[in-house]
């Protein structure tokens, strides 16, 4: 849970920045804060939150990771495109998904990315 309030509120507060004070339309907003929560994220999920289930070379945590991750990209942003297309702003859009995230990223993570052999 902590790995992923770090990767929600630090991408949030990115994505806020871009939005809303940079006046970015909210999809390289949310790029660019993506980038940097996924990258908090692993750091926190490979050296802490999993790390006494850690059998794997650093490049397959690496790849497993950046393969989950690149199909809960397209689902997020699906999601969030939706909702903004039906008039809800993206930031009601960002908790809404993390919602569902919350729970697909734990389970891809222990049972997958990071998973005992």
């Amino acid at each position: 849970m902590i790995g992923g309030g770090v990767y929600f509120w630090l991408g949030y507060g990115v994505f806020a920045l871009g939005y809303s004070v940079f006046h970015w339309n909210w999809f390289p907003a949310k790029i660019l804060a993506d980038l940097i929560g996924w990258t908090s994220n692993y750091f926190i999920q490979r050296y802490w939150a999993f790390s006494d289930q850690v059998h794997l070379s650093e490049l397959q945590h690496v790849g497993r990771y950046i393969t989950i991750e690149s199909v809960g990209f397209v689902m997020d942003y699906l999601i969030i495109w939706w909702l903004v297309s039906i008039g809800i702003t993206p930031y009601i859009g960002f908790f809404i998904s993390s919602g569902f995230f919350t729970v697909w990223s734990y389970l891809w993570y222990k049972y997958w990315v990071f998973a005992k052999e």
